[in-house]
């Protein structure tokens, strides 16, 4: 053999001998997941609705006498209080009608006090008389007439309440009595305030019961708490309760309007507004509740993936209900003991072994947090 070959079987030798000699690889540690037990819990389901927000009185100010605006007396978007004097229209004209009214008034009252005396010696006619009592009366009612007219060019406020902006400035000569009377402001109050939103008539007739009453469809006699949230807000930080019900579901959309009253002492709630309201689906009931990160959504179920006792993955379908803040409540597929991964869900699969870490739930679901039906 040549010292070629001799040279290059020992090369391969050399070779083989390295490659039997290198370690295997270790085996990767099993992922670290954290895992929580279902926690059974107290809870109130919460339907959610649109609904918007309007004044419980509303008044627009419009002038009963025509005239030209002498001065105003409040600031824009101030609050005041029913008799506040707003605006005063010049009243000159309407005191001189007055002064006429009541020179009128006490001549025609002289001509009835003379005809008392002449129809008692029958030197009047009772024609005569009638006529003139008729002249007293009209001249009455014509001074009375003129007084409230110059009481109308005072224009003070009919509620308490906000009131808004001036519509028109001093100077301006502006339009009364019925019809076309010109709109000087407007005045809504602010505390309490109304609710307003449409129900399904399954609903409303499940809310229904949970009235003293029944079989009303209007008023209700028992307070069903209701609870709102204006856009941008956490939670439902503003409570109140449902009021009132309408007469009649809508054909058209098989809704009914429901009425829900809330105290508003900040003035933090606007008439005109769009807000969430929510109401009590239900009497309290005990759920098993999860976090909702848990919960995996496949095309047609959702599922969590559970660790075993020998700490192997396992996949399981349940059936979920409403949210409570940060949890979920489970209605089937999983019980108080099995252990729900929480933390560390992208590193796992079904059938692969984990090194599982006791955690918890994100703690009870506060009261104001939004609880929706799926």
């Amino acid at each position: 053999m040549n010292t070629s070959i001799r040279c290059l079987l020992i090369l391969v030798a050399s070779v083989a001998l390295q490659s039997c000699s290198r370690p295997k690889p270790p085996v990767p540690r099993p992922p670290n997941v954290t895992i929580a037990r279902p926690q059974v819990m107290t809870v109130t389901n919460w339907d959610e609705y649109p609904g918007h927000l309007e004044a419980v009185e509303m008044v627009e100010i419009r002038p009963r006498v025509s005239g030209y605006i002498d001065s105003i007396h409040f600031t824009d978007g101030a609050e005041v209080k029913a008799g506040d004097l707003l605006f005063v229209i010049d009243p000159r004209p309407y005191q001189a009608e007055l002064d006429r009214d009541q020179a009128r008034f006490e001549l025609a009252e002289n001509d009835l006090q003379r005809a008392e005396a002449l129809r008692g010696t029958k030197a009047i006619s009772e024609e005569e008389y009638d006529s003139r009592s008729k002249a007293a009366r009209e001249a009455k009612a014509a001074l009375d007439a003129a007084r409230l007219n110059l009481e109308y060019t005072r224009i003070t406020a009919a509620i308490n309440g906000k009131i808004g902006r001036r519509l028109v400035t001093a100077g301006n000569l502006v339009v009364g009595g019925a019809g076309a009377a010109s709109t000087l402001t407007t005045i809504v109050t602010m505390d309490p305030i109304y609710g307003y939103f449409d129900v399904a008539e399954e609903a409303f007739l499940r809310y229904r019961i949970n009235t003293s009453d029944p079989s009303s469809a209007g008023q209700t006699n028992s307070p069903l708490a209701c609870e709102l949230a204006l856009v941008g807000e956490e939670g439902f930080p503003h409570k109140g309760r449902v009021d009132f019900f309408d007469n009649q579901v809508d054909a058209r959309t098989g809704t009914i309007r429901v009425r829900c009253v809330l105290e508003n002492a900040d003035r933090a709630l606007v008439p005109g507004m769009f807000a969430k309201i929510r109401i009590p689906a239900g009497p309290p009931e005990q759920a098993l509740l999860i976090p909702d990160v848990a919960v995996g959504f496949d095309q047609n179920y959702k599922f969590v993936y559970v660790v075993n006792p020998t700490n192997v993955v396992e996949t399981r379908v349940i059936e979920t209900g409403q949210s409570h803040g940060p949890l979920r409540a489970v209605l089937k597929g999983l019980t108080p003991q099995d252990r729900v991964v929480v933390n560390g869900l992208m590193a796992v699969r079904a059938g692969a072994k984990v090194e599982a870490q006791e955690g918890s739930a994100t703690g009870a679901p506060p009261a104001s947090q939004s609880s929706t039906r799926q």
